[in-house]
């Protein structure tokens, strides 16, 4: 459904370490209504696993997805890159047919989403 790269994820569990319980910590990826082209993605963790999350094992992390969201991020590979600038998660989804100019939103032709101003 989705990959987590081996970068990502090697950053993934740094951040997962410092977490007041990361043995029973999840990464959540999601989508939320809104943002310039209709959806926004969600990255964040969490401690419990719903009864409509799919659980997946991504390098060792337990990662959850919502079941009503996999049809628009089915695909989608997570990245994470270093740079002189600092470092920083990229996510491209082969769902996505338009995105926003920061990346952070995106529209597919399933669900086009109720796009706001950027």
């Amino acid at each position: 459904m989705i990959t987590l790269t081996e970068q990502a994820a090697l950053k993934v569990k740094d951040m997962i370490a410092e977490q007041d319980q990361p043995e029973l910590t999840y990464l959540r990826v999601g989508v939320q209504h809104g943002g310039c082209s209709g959806f926004s993605y969600s990255l964040g963790f969490d401690t419990e696993k719903n009864e409509n999350d799919e659980e997946l094992i991504q390098h060792g992390i337990k990662v959850l997805v919502n079941k009503e969201d996999e049809p628009l991020i089915k695909g989608t590979v997570i990245d994470y890159k270093e740079s002189m600038m600092g470092g920083g998660f990229s996510i491209h989804n082969p769902n996505a047919i338009l995105t926003c100019g920061c990346g952070s939103s995106f529209r597919t032709a399933t669900a086009e989403g109720k796009p706001e101003e950027c």
